[in-house]
């Protein structure tokens, strides 16, 4: 459904009445386009003294071909440089002294962010840093970087990354994700980067050339985008969805080149259908993600059991069925990618969605806990969790609780379906492989509860 907000507040007399009123202000996001460079413009990049991956990040920046830029002398000129991004690395911060380096960075250069400009703080894991006070300080940069998130405009992102140690030289695919225009509606997120053996793909832009991926839900909505952005960059599409749905799955599995496979995940015999499908067809499933869901939304006091059970069916016992029968039966390869869709409402809650906030939480769970049983295989487990998503499902919300939700985020708009299949790309990515059992928020940086 169209945001005839986002078209009144883009138009010349409603950007006035917007300005006027204090009213949310959209920002026109600028989405990846297949051609396109990784970032528009320049990149400036420091970091504070002593840290321990700039040297890395300007090398493999350099090599995308990424301008990169000297930070310039004091006080800027009146007509500054602009940036397409700044990228700070804040590992070197050891003490809650240190964080000044933050300020003095991005106090002069913030206003000189390009539209649709990204803002990238590299700091060590916690856990990994020297002592309490080291500890503090890389901890502090997470409440900076949520925070800076929202005070950035024009469509611009701020995240955290946070590098364990021996990770340093797992930084391309994150970086090249979060700078480019891929991660338009992630922002305000921390990510952990850890040490692991990562495959470098030939070709980033067909990074899952020869792979084959499995895609649940795939008839429509983020199923149906997660499927063709993974046939853009290169994978052979296994599309499933539900026979009720056949004339929609038959339409995108042709547009992308796949094959369909019409199954109801819920039915008993269907994860060893799937299973011998994809032996049969395949031998291997490369990349497993899991898009297909349903809601029955009511409070608790007013749910009969019916819309309890489907929900929590669908939702997650299916989905933990499939992954074993695909994992007993040898089918996910070293190196392999998991993915889940679960939902800000499984981090946050939601009034009305009890069912589907635990059967969201519980993907979590179950991505955390097959990350850490795979991890000696290369494979990695990950959920993405959508915000407000604009799908033919919002779409049946009433107006006024549709209309909140579209602006309560940082970027006061909702998301597009491409915006949670660019997420699920990044991880099925080879080079993301230092990436797992995390949870990445595709949301907009929602502001309540998440």
């Amino acid at each position: 459904m169209a945001d005839r907000y986002a078209s009144f507040a883009h138009s010349g007399p409603g950007r006035a009445v917007i300005r006027r009123l204090g009213l949310p202000d959209p920002p026109k996001l600028h989405r990846h386009r297949p051609g396109e460079p990784l970032v528009s413009g320049p990149v400036l990049l420091d970091g504070a003294p002593g840290g321990r991956v700039g040297d890395a990040v300007a090398k493999l920046l350099a090599a995308a071909g990424v301008e990169l830029a000297e930070p310039a002398p004091r006080p800027l000129p009146d007509r500054p440089r602009l940036y397409a991004g700044l990228v700070f690395d804040a590992t070197g911060i050891t003490d809650p002294a240190g964080l000044r380096a933050l300020y003095d960075f991005f106090h002069p250069y913030l206003r000189s962010l390009y539209p649709n400009g990204r803002v990238v703080v590299l700091g060590t894991e916690p856990a990994a840093a020297d002592g309490a006070a080291g500890t503090a300080a890389q901890q502090a940069l997470e409440g900076f970087t949520r925070s800076l998130a929202k005070e950035l405009r024009r469509g611009a992102t701020g995240q955290l990354v946070q590098i364990g140690p021996g990770a340093e030289q797992n930084l391309e695919s994150t970086l090249r994700f979060l700078l480019s225009a891929r991660s338009a509606y992630v922002t305000g997120q921390v990510l952990q980067l850890q040490a692991a053996p990562v495959a470098v793909p030939a070709d980033w832009d067909r990074p899952l050339a020869g792979k084959i991926a499995l895609v649940t839900g795939a008839a429509g909505g983020i199923g149906a985008a997660t499927a063709q952005v993974l046939a853009r960059d290169g994978a052979q599409l296994v599309c499933l969805d539900l026979a009720a749905a056949g004339d929609a799955l038959a339409a995108v599995t042709n547009q992308v080149g796949g094959t369909a496979v019409q199954l109801d995940l819920t039915a008993s015999e269907a994860p060893g259908r799937l299973a011998e499908h994809l032996a049969g067809r395949f031998g291997r499933v490369d990349v497993v993600a899991h898009v297909a869901g349903i809601t029955r939304d009511r409070t608790l006091a007013r749910m009969q059991p019916d819309g309890w059970d489907q929900v929590l069916e669908v939702n997650l016992a299916a989905v933990a069925r499939a992954t074993e029968a695909l994992l007993a039966a040898e089918l996910v390869p070293d190196g392999g990618r998991l993915v889940a869709v679960s939902s800000v409402s499984g981090i946050a809650g939601n009034r009305g969605q009890t069912n589907y906030g635990a059967s969201k939480a519980g993907l979590v769970g179950l991505v955390r806990g097959l990350a850490g049983e795979l991890a000696g295989r290369r494979v990695t487990a990950n959920a993405v969790a959508p915000g407000f998503i604009e799908t033919p499902m919002t779409a049946q919300m009433p107006r006024v609780p549709r209309e909140l939700a579209r602006r309560l985020n940082s970027l006061a708009q909702a998301g597009q379906p491409v915006d949670v299949a660019e997420a699920i790309a990044w991880l099925a990515s080879p080079g993301s492989g230092g990436v797992t059992g995390q949870v990445l928020r595709v949301c907009g940086q929602s502001l309540l509860g998440a």
